[in-house]
């Protein structure tokens, strides 16, 4: 296990889903935590008690991360509550599926703005913060595959997951002075709630038997990844995007499925 004891974290889109599974393997390798979801959400108290029942100090805070007004609000009333963040996990996403020629303009802003924009301006007010406080810091971007694959009915998201992962690299660059590491988590397919919303039952069980681990990922797979790079033994690296999918890049790559499709000598 990672040890983070000492360390105060501040996980985004921490309710539930992958945001949930991050900060609970935080909390676990020692991490107290400020716990942030939407306004209104419900899930929040239920994730900062199972945050507490492991021991760890848990601050939730309601705020919109997808605005810069929401993000300012946030990291001052996080600041207030303990005084410092060593670890950011931004995890802000919002997406609709739909064909290109029929996507919706709006939605297309929506997207790049929760996705692409929530994560430039909580990773900037939170490094401007650490560098201030001289002591460095960990910074942690949730991004996914669709940033590298072209994944159809996508548009949105695809780009604004690519462009999640190259401003992690600038901010990488433009931060090693401050000793900031910068790093990106690319996750498959995840086993989450918002996942069984989009799909039913059954094509999410059949779809995980297709991938090369012959299942879904955990969300607490991916906290596992994130405390890792928030750790000390994680020091050396940075600017780095780190695919957590099974093999979801590659399923197409293995000898059985190409065989299936070579064509008779």
């Amino acid at each position: 296990m990672m040890d983070l004891s000492g360390k105060i974290a501040l996980v985004t889109g921490a309710g539930r889903g992958i945001g949930r599974g991050c900060a609970l393997e935080l909390a676990r390798a020692g991490a107290d935590v400020l716990l942030n979801d939407r306004p209104g959400s419900p899930d929040l108290e239920s994730t900062a008690g199972e945050i507490r029942d492991l021991g760890r100090q848990c601050t939730p805070i309601e705020a919109d991360v997808f605005s810069r007004d929401g993000c300012e609000r946030l990291v001052a009333a996080a600041l207030e509550a303990v005084g410092r963040i060593d670890i950011l996990v931004s995890n802000p996403a919002y997406s609709e599926r739909a064909d290109f020629l029929d996507y919706d303009p709006e939605v297309f802003d929506k997207t790049l703005q929760g996705t692409l924009g929530g994560g430039f301006h909580m990773g900037q007010l939170v490094a401007r913060h650490m560098a201030e406080r001289g002591s460095g810091g960990k910074i942690v971007f949730i991004s996914s595959v669709h940033g590298e694959m072209p994944l159809a009915r996508a548009v949105a998201y695809n780009a604004a997951k690519a462009g999640l992962n190259h401003l992690a690299r600038t901010m990488a660059v433009e931060l090693m002075p401050h000793w900031i590491n910068v790093n990106v988590i690319a996750p498959g397919w995840i086993d989450t709630p918002g996942e069984h919303e989009q799909y039913p039952a059954e094509i999410m069980s059949e779809g995980g038997k297709e991938l090369p681990w012959g299942r879904l990922g955990q969300a607490d797979e991916i906290g596992q990844a994130a405390a890792f790079l928030c750790s000390d033994s994680a020091d050396y690296i940075t600017g780095v995007v780190l695919p957590v999918d099974g093999g979801f890049r590659f399923r197409d790559c293995q000898a059985e499925v190409l065989v299936q499709h070579d064509s008779p000598e």
